[in-house]
């Protein structure tokens, strides 16, 4: 598929899917599939922190200080300025790792997701751009994550509905391509 492939959207059009940058995305919040430090790492976590500059960082070492000393948990999430993006703020979430997350790694990730969405609601957010968590080095399977995500957005959406708009982006083309072969967003909503 080439970059100007379109994909579906999903629960009337509240759930886009596409491919880009997720820190060029204007939105109110983008999310950060963060590690529990809060001070950057590689892949989109890096990739936020770079765009965005030493605001981030500043913001996150203030939460580190004040209320997660000892890291932010798995399926946690925390709110920060988005420093230089076009997004107006980035909300920081861990994923579960794959391979050592066990029997609730589903959970974990769904947590992600819903807990991402609440502090959206909670600081009147209506747009949110999410990248796949925990689908790069964290190693969770992007056909299994599709399903987690897509259930736990769809739950979340139904109880807010000052979200507005859900953006899933994708890096690239084959992932997204997975995920709509694997999300189970309710087929009425579509």
């Amino acid at each position: 598929m080439s970059e100007s492939t379109t994909f579906p959207s999903f629960l009337d059009g509240r759930v886009v899917v596409k491919m880009g940058d997720i820190t060029q995305e204007a939105v109110d919040a983008v999310v950060n599939a963060a590690n529990g430090t809060l001070l950057g790492g590689g892949g989109v976590d890096g990739a936020i922190h770079r765009a965005g500059g030493p605001a981030i960082l500043e913001e996150c070492r203030n939460i580190r200080a004040t209320r997660y000393p000892d890291g932010l948990p798995t399926g946690g999430a925390v709110l920060t300025t988005a420093g230089r993006m076009p997004a107006r703020h980035v909300i920081h979430t861990v994923g579960p790792v794959y391979g050592s997350g066990g029997p609730d790694k589903a959970e974990m990730l769904a947590q992600c997701y819903r807990n991402s969405l609440s502090i959206a609601v909670e600081a009147g957010l209506a747009t949110v751009a999410f990248p796949a968590i925990s689908t790069g080095i964290y190693g969770y399977p992007m056909d299994e994550a599709a399903a987690v995500s897509s259930q736990a957005i769809q739950d979340a959406l139904r109880s807010n509905p000052s979200v507005e708009e859900v953006r899933l982006v994708f890096f690239l083309p084959q992932d997204a391509e997975v995920f709509v072969r694997h999300q189970v967003f309710d087929a009425e909503d579509n």
